[in-house]
């Protein structure tokens, strides 16, 4: 078999196509806003939203809705709980996404268990990115331009509040509401990611693509270059191995974003570990465009 065939066999299949189509999308929606969420250290906060949307998904499957909505649902709901928490009590904001994205987590598998023959399990915490539909294509297309499209239009707000958020509120916006949108904006990346990988994974292309673009440069700007295509890259070469090797495309995604990771970690010109060798310099923050 020649070099032409090996790259074009896979994709010679509808289901093949469509699982590249909605990686793609994924990982350019969630490589963009992982550089934000790397910044401002909102990991954790993925990870409990992606977590978070499990009794969505579950309920949408359940009453024939798409899995789109009851995702979207229960992932701002997720991040209303979790502001009134902060706001109104005492609890840290750590202590607060913890009780909820493991509350609603935990909701999620009850109602699996309730009815476990009308629900794949496996497929929403791993994903079914072979098994998409073309329905279910155009759902995570429209969502995906919809968030790209607010990045975008608000991308130097967004900038200006993950780097000085005091600064912000003197020039005249309101960080509050920025933050919203930026939690507003992770729920609908969510929701487009999870038909890729999966709830449990889905925190991967929200934080790896983010932090291997941030060991790569000290610019934003190239910063939100990078990420996205980190994370295409590693779409593109987990499909290739899953197909090729017969293992899931969703996990095999993942460990080709954390496979770049380990390389920029070890070799990044300017930040990579092997430069202990050589005379150390201060790291900066990207710097704004």
């Amino acid at each position: 078999m020649s070099l032409i065939d090996l790259l074009l066999t896979p994709f010679g299949y509808e289901f093949m196509q469509r699982a590249l189509a909605v990686a793609v999308v994924s990982g350019v929606v969630c490589g963009v806003l992982s550089c934000w969420l790397v910044l401002i250290g909102w990991s954790l906060m993925g990870d409990a939203v992606s977590h978070a949307v499990l009794p969505g998904v579950v309920i949408a499957y359940l009453i024939g809705t798409p899995f789109a909505v009851g995702a979207l649902v229960f992932a701002l709901l997720a991040v209303a709980l979790i502001g009134g928490v902060r706001s109104t009590s005492r609890i840290k904001p750590d202590a607060a996404i913890g009780v909820v994205f493991t509350t609603l987590f935990a909701l999620g598998l009850v109602l699996i268990s309730v009815v476990p023959s009308q629900t794949d399990l496996g497929h929403i915490l791993f994903g079914n990115l072979l098994g998409v539909s073309t329905p279910e294509l155009a759902q995570i297309v429209v969502l995906g331009a919809i968030t790209l499209a607010i990045v975008l239009l608000k991308r130097r707000d967004l900038v200006l509040y993950a780097f000085d958020p005091d600064h912000a509120g003197a020039i005249g916006l309101n960080p509050r509401r920025l933050g919203a949108l930026l939690l507003v904006l992770l729920a609908l990346t969510v929701v487009v990611a999870l038909q890729a990988v999966g709830v449990v994974l889905v925190v991967a292309l929200l934080i790896i693509p983010g932090a291997t673009a941030y060991l790569l440069t000290d610019r934003f700007s190239t910063m939100l270059i990078i990420s996205p295509a980190i994370a295409v890259v590693s779409a593109i070469t987990g499909l290739y191995a899953s197909y090729y090797l017969d293992t899931a495309s969703g996990g095999m995604i993942v460990l080709a974003m954390g496979a770049l990771f380990a390389l920029a970690y070890l070799f990044s010109p300017s930040q990579g570990q092997l430069r202990r060798l050589l005379p150390r310099r201060t790291r900066s923050a990207p710097r704004v465009p």
